[in-house]
């Protein structure tokens, strides 16, 4: 596992043993890793996003809180949250956390998950750089609408 993987994964046991939602200090994640505190920026800013079911506020000075609280909805709340905060442009990388995140709290099934990933892959999406992440988030969303 990549250094990037383990804190998400501490983060999250953290985020289920405290009720959802959790203030950690970025300097001391980062001295518990032996990182530095912008690996701990990385992986706040791109697995814990709205887009994936997290609110995060960050607090500047005094070693930098950071307060992440899981949004809990039903599976068709959590959906529409997702729906809502994906924005016009989607990464295939940006795909593999939101559905590694579906998988993980049963949002979809396996084959489901299999059918968001291959419908908005790049070998599907022949298209210029330009317009390939809007369509793909136009598609991820369109089919999220339709797995009910």
């Amino acid at each position: 596992m990549r250094i990037s993987d383990i804190i998400e994964e501490f983060i999250k046991e953290m985020l289920e043993e405290s009720n959802d939602s959790i203030e950690i200090k970025r300097n001391e994640l980062a001295e518990h890793f032996h990182c530095v505190p912008s690996q701990i920026n990385y992986v706040i800013s791109t697995r814990f996003k709205p887009s994936q079911g997290y609110y995060v506020e960050s607090k500047r000075g005094g070693g930098g809180n950071i307060k992440i609280k899981k949004v809990n909805n039903n599976k068709s709340d959590y959906i529409m949250h997702i729906i809502n905060n994906i924005g016009k442009e989607l990464t295939s990388s940006e795909v593999d956390i939101l559905l590694s995140d579906f998988l993980t709290y049963d949002i979809v099934s396996k084959t489901e998950a299999k059918l968001l990933k291959v419908a908005t892959s790049d070998n599907v999406l022949k298209l210029g750089t330009e317009i390939k992440d809007e369509v793909r988030a136009r598609i991820f969303k369109n089919m999220l609408l339709n797995l009910e």
